[in-house]
């Protein structure tokens, strides 16, 4: 029987800690036909209520956080309404086993559901149709503010401002109730951007070396065709088709193709699906897929098709990022890389998608430098270079075929590893080893990560990864069973949160690790792998600079803030936040907030090696002294912040903190006093630390 203290407060924590059903701060709502996935102390919590009140017919079990009870709640249309009614609910209170009853069937506005997705298990059979339905509703902005939609007559007024109205789980506009798609006419040439430098995709691309002299590149439905000319005014050999803009040129085969926000201003799913296909076969070497997936929010949009019309009256087809995969991989029976928010790689040959995938989880390391003066090194300094230069990269020496110099290496020292000795008698040899380790530990991730997809044979990888996994593991199978072992220990998130509280970077939070993306490839391999689930399908947001590591739940967000070197304090410009359990993403916009949520401490969240790392540290040491940070929930936000130096009488010159001119004397010179204080005792403790053990030093106290 679960009624004491200890027992409810165990009950919370893992309420809060669930990886099924939906958590808001006062309750865990789980759909029924989740609750065998509950964590058994739910599950055996769940079972002592239902021997109390032996409840007939369940659709959501209501684990209240704040008290032991449990409710259960009747929604009868739960699978074909998409927003269903509450008909009836039964309280049960663990503690005092009393039982009440409701009855909402009569009510004339009952409370209703959102969001149902978030209820039930992945595997629930209609749990995409409910995704996709948030994901329009979401696109309109029909789910703001969500405590305003809670009831039926709250929704439909929401609805009937938005003028649009549900066909099954689809929205659509009220005045297409009864129109035929072919009766509205759609201006899809007027999505076309005018850019002053390349999209998104091919600057990707041309990051990424997909592009050189000796390619050809295509752009399929290239708009107004800057993306084109940028391209062949680099040298390379381009060419265009657009059926509004260049009609008549014609369609031609090409190494890299390039269909750029194309398939999401198609409102008809069958010239999509075509378009898609035509590509492809055009496609020698690298297709390059980018759709819209962020959220557009606004009621300047109507629902349209699986869409949404736009007040421009283009189409918009707004894609979560595991969809626009999934949609690839299935029409084009492939597997797609991600290679940024809304874009995709798509290769001909397996090896070159492999060690694109791989590259993408290499960390930078520098060579060693020199330490001993080394007569036979300077003698052959030149030749010595490259094979370290060599195993920099890869981690371990060269085969006789991957190194150019090996032939005249093998001459003056025998073989590599003899030539190799030398350069170990001139640099630390631990920096040579931690490099394996790093290489190790990069392809650890990139195989742990293969496992969501079509994991590799060892034939379709490149030859010198194929020598890298053979140098450093002994052989693929074995490379393969550490990543999986790696990626098992994923699944309990009391390992993750572990790693990221013992993590010797990044800035720790009650439930989160904050960490600079310049430092992502410092973390503990874990970390990395934790952090490559979301990137790998969801593909790293590019301005991104600030990664946070849910280890309450399994969810990765990325934070961008525009001025993070600059400014001492920045704000918080967007935010994408991946659910791991579903790749859902939520986005959220802060650029318009006179509020915004705030950055400090930033020297915790990067390197020592950064170059901006002691100007961060001395502005975080000197805010400490003056008690600025003493609490950090109360300057969370800009207003928490300027309430705070103004009580302190402080402002801010560049990442320095001074006095307010305007400040009242009497106030800085008491302020100066506490500041005196806290100097003197931050100074104790530190002795007091770095003091020498003595039996006897109690007795001084």
């Amino acid at each position: 029987m679960f009624c004491s203290l200890d027992d409810f407060s165990a009950i919370a924590v893992t309420c809060q800690r669930s990886k099924v059903g939906k958590l808001l701060p006062d309750a865990l709502y789980v759909h029924v036909s989740a609750l065998e996935s509950l964590d058994p102390l739910l599950q055996e919590y769940e079972n002592e209520a239902r021997k109390i009140a032996s409840p007939e017919r369940i659709t959501l079990v209501k684990f209240n956080l704040e008290k032991p009870s449990i409710s259960y709640l009747l929604y009868p249309e739960f699978d074909s309404d998409p927003h269903p009614a509450l008909q009836s609910s039964i309280q049960v209170n663990l503690q005092s086993r009393e039982v009440n009853y409701r009855d909402y069937g009569e009510a004339g506005n009952p409370f209703i559901l959102h969001r149902k997705e978030t209820f039930v298990a992945t595997d629930y059979p209609h749990y995409q149709q409910f995704a996709a339905l948030t994901r329009q509703e979401e696109a309109l902005g029909l789910l703001d503010n969500p405590r305003a939609i809670g009831t039926r007559l709250a929704w439909e007024e929401r609805l009937a401002q938005f003028k649009v109205a549900f066909q099954g789980h689809t929205l659509i506009h009220r005045s297409l109730l009864n129109a035929q798609s072919t009766q509205v006419k759609i201006d899809r040439h007027k999505a076309a951007i005018s850019r002053n430098d390349f999209s998104k995709p091919v600057r990707l691309a041309l990051e990424a070396g997909l592009l050189n002299q000796t390619t050809t590149f295509f752009d399929y439905g290239c708009g107004q065709g800057g993306d084109l000319e940028r391209v062949g005014k680099l040298g390379y050999e381009s060419a265009g088709w657009d059926p509004y803009y260049r009609p008549d040129s014609p369609l031609m085969a090409a190494d890299v193709v390039n269909l750029g926000y194309v398939i999401n201003v198609i409102e008809s799913q069958a010239e999509r699906r075509e378009a898609l296909i035509k590509a492809w076969e055009l496609t020698g070497q690298v297709l390059i897929v980018a759709a819209q997936v962020l959220i557009a929010q606004g009621n300047s949009q109507i629902a349209y098709g699986d869409g949404v019309i736009t007040s421009r009256n283009t189409f918009q087809k707004y894609y979560d990022q595991e969809e626009l995969k999934i949609y690839i991989d299935q029409v084009l029976g492939v597997d797609a890389v991600p290679a940024g928010l809304g874009i995709y790689f798509v290769f001909r040959d397996e090896a070159q998608a492999q060690s694109f995938r791989a590259s993408r989880f290499r960390s930078r390391v520098s060579v060693p430098k020199v330490q001993l003066a080394n007569k036979r090194f300077e003698d052959y300094k030149e030749l010595l270079t490259r094979l370290m230069a060599f195993f920099t990269e890869r981690g371990r020496l060269p085969t006789l075929e991957e190194l150019p110099e090996t032939e005249s290496l093998s001459t003056e020292f025998g073989n590599l590893r003899r030539a190799f000795q030398i350069v170990l008698q001139a640099t630390n040899p631990q920096e040579w080893d931690a490099i394996s380790d790093r290489r190790r530990q990069d392809l650890l991730v990139y195989l742990a990560l293969s496992h969501f997809g079509r994991r590799p044979k060892l034939r379709d990888l490149t030859p010198v990864v194929q020598n890298d996994i053979k140098s450093l593991f002994g052989g693929y199978q074995q490379a393969c069973a550490a990543a999986d072992l790696m990626l098992m220990s994923l699944g309990n998130l009391e390992v993750v949160e572990e790693r990221c509280k013992s993590s010797a970077i990044g800035q720790k939070r009650p439930n989160s690790l904050w960490v600079h993306v310049s430092a992502i490839e410092a973390l503990d391999p874990l970390l990395r792998l934790y952090e490559g689930c979301a990137s790998r399908t969801i593909g790293r947001p590019q301005e991104a600079n600030v990664i946070k590591f849910h280890f309450r739940k399994p969810k990765i967000s990325y934070l961008f803030y525009p001025n993070f070197d600059i400014d001492p304090h920045p704000a918080l410009h967007t935010s994408m936040e991946i659910d791991l359990r579903d790749l859902h993403v939520h986005y959220r916009d802060y650029d318009s907030n006179d509020n915004p949520p705030l950055l400090h401490q930033k020297d915790s969240m990067v390197t020592a090696d950064y170059p901006l790392y002691e100007k961060f540290a001395k502005l975080t040491r000197q805010e400490e002294g003056w008690g600025l940070l003493d609490d950090l929930r109360l300057i969370y936000d800009d207003r928490g912040w300027q309430k705070c130096l103004e009580e302190h009488c402080a402002e801010l010159k560049g990442h320095r903190v001074v006095w307010r001119k305007d400040a009242d004397p009497y106030r800085v010179k008491l302020l100066k006093s506490i500041q005196r204080q806290r100097s003197s005792l931050i100074t104790i403790k530190v002795d007091l630390q770095t003091e020498p053990s003595n039996p006897d030093n109690h007795s001084r106290l």
